[in-house]
């Protein structure tokens, strides 16, 4: 998860050659692509597995993109088609002119085009870090699309105290060193001038970042698959330098626990015990939604899913199959 500095995805070849070649769906056939939206923007999609039963993954930041999850939800694709997606603004997605364009409604709007673009009725949902944010907003404006949802490490439900406490607690797991190191890669991010340049202080600022979003981060930093500097590198810096700003800015003084209460999806909630997002205001999502469960991960952090794959994929996946 980024945090702004300041305080906020039949062929059906005729009888007897269906007889020798397997049916392929049209999500297994087709890997990456654009979904093109409404207003003119692109966004770019990877579909991984064939399972018969669709999930979409919504990845965090904002401002990161698909590579910042992809690469450690491949348990998934064994059982499941899961469709990844660069949110607007991030990764190979459009980096639009127009930055109004960068907030919480059109980020609703844009997976709202996913879903129509894939035909999807109802969607289950599974998003990491501000990612559950953007799902739970968009099951409250389209309950009737919601199928389920799998939140993890989330922020809260609510503003309220959570940006110092996250602060707070961050800044307790990362040395001088480490500061002054995420400091000046977060400088030569702003002002680097090719892709190269770009991509080395991506490694960079994540080097020193990873630290305080893990829980033993010399046993666990080599368990993360996902590359959060592979994307396209100009999708990087404006990401992290624009994107993230905006669209968790345009959220305000979120606190969406009372529309939360009305909604009936069945949620699986994943948390890390030793997360810098506090727990009790995680545990607000569950005391919101009346058809939610929390599962507290030990030993585990912001990627607990990286870090305790023994206990987060056997869970969702006794979730999926409920």
């Amino acid at each position: 998860m980024s945090m702004p500095r300041s305080t906020p995805r039949a062929i059906i070849a005729g009888f007897v050659l269906s007889l020798v070649l397997p049916i392929v769906s049209p999500l297994a056939a087709q890997r990456e692509g654009y979904v093109t939206v409404p207003d003119g923007a692109r966004l770019f999609y990877r579909v991984a597995g064939s399972g018969t039963d669709t999930l979409v993954a919504i990845h965090g930041g904002p401002g990161v993109d698909l590579e910042s999850i992809a690469g450690d939800f491949t348990p998934l694709t064994a059982r499941h088609t899961v469709i990844f997606y660069d949110q607007r603004g991030a990764g190979r997605s459009t980096l639009p002119a127009d930055t109004t364009t960068l907030s919480a409604t059109q980020q609703i709007a844009d997976l709202e085009a996913v879903r129509m673009h894939f035909g999807i009725d109802r969607l289950t949902l599974i998003a990491h870090s501000y990612g559950p944010l953007l799902a739970a907003t968009y099951a409250i404006a389209h309950p009737e699309h919601m199928r389920r949802m799998i939140l993890m490490g989330p922020v809260p439900p609510r503003r309220g105290e959570f940006w110092a406490r996250f602060a707070k607690n961050s800044a307790a797991r990362m040395d001088s060193t480490l500061r002054r190191q995420s400091a000046e890669a977060n400088r030569r991010l702003q002002r680097a001038t090719t892709d190269d340049e770009i991509r080395s202080a991506c490694r960079d600022y994540w080097r020193a970042a990873m630290v305080p979003r893990l829980a033993e981060p010399a046993r666990t930093l080599p368990m993360i698959h996902s590359d959060l500097c592979a994307s396209d590198a100009r999708g990087i810096r404006f990401g992290l330098t624009t994107t993230n700003r905006l669209v968790m800015g345009s959220y305000g003084d979120w606190d969406i626990r009372p529309q939360l209460r009305t909604l009936r999806v069945p949620t699986l909630v994943i948390h890390g015990e030793q997360e810098a997002i506090p727990m009790d205001l995680v545990e607000e999502w569950v005391s919101s939604l009346p058809n939610a469960t929390l599962v507290r991960v030990p030993r585990a952090a912001h990627f607990a899913y990286a870090e305790r794959p023994d206990v987060v994929w056997p869970a969702v996946e006794a979730f999926l199959k409920r």
